[in-house]
């Protein structure tokens, strides 16, 4: 689970954890070492399913290279490796997407398992299944035996003593509710703020900002007061693939004269990851990459011919109707058992419609009196994302790749490629309703109404999307943001998008240079400037000036002179910057709701209306927030050295908010550099001192096309989810330090550079 900021959701976790630290078990769950040396060894590795010994090569970070000799052994190995490397991990995920945390934590999570069980993330799994090529059907079935054997006859990982979890077998629907657990639409999280606002004098014009500045999410953590509406929220967007940069190069433009991709996802920033690296062959796969543990395809990654990275396209692949009016045969209606930790099981209703599970029954889901709102969803429909990355991973070219993705449905993504060829594009990999427009009144259609419900008798997929492929300048750059910036006329996607300051300077970045290289690359993810933080400084400094009398707090103000909106480690600028912006958006908001609350104190809203809404101020009035707001940041700023003394980056596994023995789980704790929409994304809520980093840039990936060999991955965190390892968080050093692993392709230097060798053997 994420480490997620924000009071509500902090809180509720640690009355889970408070719950859970009372029974057996929690000594022994405290680190111990463990060598690389111990976790091969406890690998199990004979009496296994397969047809032929498979080879798995292992470097000093715990990174597996499969050789198999059939494509089965090689979906078996792999199953085998992600349950040994991340086993607790994944049986998270599981009762995560089945709606089965109250099995660990008892009472306390009963109203959050409600919600996820209306979602019902397997809800299209035996359709998906029903209509998996068979060349799916056989590579699944071998992975999950694999995932199985290490459930079943590995060693028990160490958490489930806490959680009071047993071992029990992964099954295909399993593993589809975990796939679309990470496909989650990030849309909900808007949605279910501003129905909390819905009814409110101030809804009509919160509405109209949020449609202006195009984000309508609220930061992590945000209820809105309701703590089980921040867990719920915290736990979608710490796991959802929500975020991300991702950039091509065209060989006209590369010092190796072959195309350049590089891709760093950005997601909930916990220990253990939520990418693990993986090389593999066998006779139909050659290939390295990041797959999510529990899944048999890989994300990002490189073959000898295309490597690929993503974004979240931020698509709506979800609308909320009222089903108020709907009769009442429209509704069907169940009844699901909920089983409790040391407590009787409880039972919660359940109502769908042909628009989708009615989430207002739910009561994390805020709703109006006698209101019933359902949800219709493109990851209830039966799109088969497992096959697309699987004939992604095959793809013997750039045409092959973007083919591989007509049924790719959720989390909708940006899909970059760049071939060996020399081509580079972009794929809009999603199925969404086929509408003419957006409502401009609020996110709730009225389900009674054909028109409305339309959309969804026509769904759109990549082949209806807009693409495109060797742009004149060369450079391809994707960070989450409106399609309609790069592609002509594109029908309908989403409300909400990334303000275009990260895109932007992604784009700048790789401008720059006539001929980039790898190491350009790496540079580039870890760039920390937002230029539009410049132009706001540079607006509130000129506005500051104008006071009569000259500026308030000149010792202050000068630390934030000349700017450039560089957010670095050692900033003293971004400190005064954000600290300033935190005392004076609150006073910009309409009365009642000064706290600020849900997209209000996203940057969207930031950019798009800080200066406006100070300006519209009366001048005594404006005069007076400004002086308000330097006094009240003054002693704030003065008491810290730089933005990387208040803006900290703690590498910790999810237990670190057990009581008495929580800080055992901290493994660093690290001034970092980055905001919510620099490159090296680090995001953060309104700054008042001191904060964690929530969510961000935790894993990264670039390939050179003109060496099989060149490509290089890091991630925040290890490879190995095991308490105690040395792979647990050896990475972390490599990341904050811009280094990275290299992972080729070449079978010699595979053998030279991952030494240790396993070999499995059939029963």
């Amino acid at each position: 689970m994420a480490v997620i900021e924000g009071g509500n959701s902090r809180r509720l976790r640690a009355l889970l954890l408070a719950a859970l630290a009372v029974l057996p078990g929690c000594a022994a769950l405290l680190p111990r070492d463990v060598g690389t040396e111990g976790r091969l060894a406890a690998l199990p590795r004979t009496g296994l399913a397969l047809q032929r010994p498979v080879t798995v090569r292992w470097n000093d970070h715990l990174v597996p290279w499969i050789e198999a000799e059939t494509d089965a052994d090689l979906a078996f190995a792999l199953g085998l490796v992600h349950g040994h490397l991340r086993g607790a991990q994944i049986a998270l995920l599981r009762m995560v997407a089945r709606g089965r945390l109250s099995e660990m934590a008892g009472a306390f999570a009963l109203d959050i398992d409600h919600a996820l069980r209306i979602l019902d993330f397997g809800r299209a799994a035996p359709a998906i299944e029903a209509a998996w090529p068979q060349d799916t059907r056989d590579f699944v079935g071998a992975f999950l035996a694999g995932l199985n054997h290490a459930t079943l006859h590995g060693r028990t990982p160490p958490e489930f003593g806490l959680l009071g979890l047993s071992p029990e077998p992964y099954t295909a629907a399993d593993m589809l509710a975990i796939g679309r657990l990470a496909g989650t639409d990030i849309n909900w999280l808007a949605y279910f703020s501003l129905l909390a606002e819905r009814g409110r004098p101030e809804f009509a014009r919160l509405w109209r900002r949020t449609l202006e500045a195009g984000a309508g999410a609220a930061p992590i953590g945000d209820g809105g007061g309701d703590p089980r509406r921040a867990a719920l929220g915290a736990i979608l967007t710490g796991l959802s693939r929500s975020g991300s940069n991702a950039v091509a190069v065209a060989p006209s433009r590369s010092a190796s004269g072959a195309a350049l991709l590089a891709s760093d996802p950005h997601l909930g920033l916990s220990l253990p990851n939520l990418w693990l690296i993986a090389g593999m062959r066998s006779p139909s796969f050659h290939a390295v990459g990041l797959m999510v543990p529990g899944l048999p395809i890989i994300g990002l990654g490189r073959n000898p011919a295309v490597a690929w990275g993503g974004t979240n396209l931020r698509a709506a692949s979800s609308d909320l109707f009222d089903v108020s009016r709907l009769p009442p045969g429209a509704f069907t209606e169940s009844e699901t058992t909920i089983r409790q930790r040391l407590w009787l099981g409880a039972r919660r209703k359940v109502r769908t419609t042909p628009l989708g599970p009615v989430v207002t029954d739910a009561p994390p889901v805020p709703s109006r009196e006698g209101e019933a709102l359902a949800l219709r969803w493109a990851g209830h429909e039966p799109t088969d994302e497992i096959t697309a990355l699987l004939r992604a991973a095959r793809a013997p070219d750039a045409a092959g790749f973007r083919e591989s993705f007509a049924n790719f449905g959720v989390s909708p993504q940006n899909m970059l490629y760049a071939d060996r060829a020399g081509a580079i594009g972009r794929v809009t990999a999603a199925v969404l309703p086929g509408r003419t427009g957006f409502p401009q009144d609020g996110p709730v259609l009225d389900g009674s109404d054909p028109a409305a419900t339309a959309p969804w008798g026509r769904l759109r997929d990549a082949r209806d999307l807009p693409r495109l492929e060797n742009p004149p300048d060369g450079i391809l750059a994707s960070a989450n943001e409106n399609p309609n910036t790069w592609a002509r006329d594109p029908p309908p996607i989403g409300w909400f998008f990334s303000d275009g300051d990260r895109v932007e300077r992604l784009r700048a970045l790789l401008l720059a240079k006539p001929k980039l290289t790898p190491a350009d690359m790496t540079a580039l993810q870890r760039d920390t400037r937002a230029p539009k933080a410049a132009d706001l400084a540079a607006g509130l400094l000129a506005r500051f000036d104008a006071l009569p009398g000259g500026a308030p707090e000149p010792a202050m103000l000068a630390r934030l002179r000349g700017w450039d909106g560089d957010y670095a480690e050692g900033s003293e600028a971004a400190l005064v910057f954000e600290v300033l912006v935190a005392r004076l958006l609150p006073a910009l908001l309409p009365e009642g709701r000064e706290g600020g609350r849900g997209a209000e104190t996203g940057w969207n809203f930031i950019t798009a209306f800080l200066l406006r809404d100070m300006d519209a101020l009366p001048a005594a009035r404006r005069e007076a927030v400004l002086r308000a707001a330097a006094a009240e940041a003054a002693p704030i700023a003065a008491r810290h050295r730089d933005w990387g003394e208040v803006h900290r980056l703690r590498a910790a596994h999810w237990l670190v908010n057990a009581p008495v023995v929580g800080r055992r789980f901290v493994f660093g704790d690290y001034p970092v550099g980055g905001s919510r929409e620099t490159p090296m994304k680090s995001g953060h809520g309104l700054v008042s001192g001191p904060h964690e980093v929530s969510f961000g840039s935790m894993a990264r990936f670039v390939s050179d096309l003109s060496d099989p060999d060149g490509n290089w991955f890091v991630l925040f965190g290890g490879q190995d989810g095991w308490l105690g390892s040395a792979a647990f968080a050896d990475q972390v050093p490599l990341w904050r330090e811009g280094r990275s692993i290299r992972v080729p392709l070449r079978p010699a230097t595979v053998a030279a550079e991952f030494p240790r060798t396993t070999v499995l053997s059939p029963r």
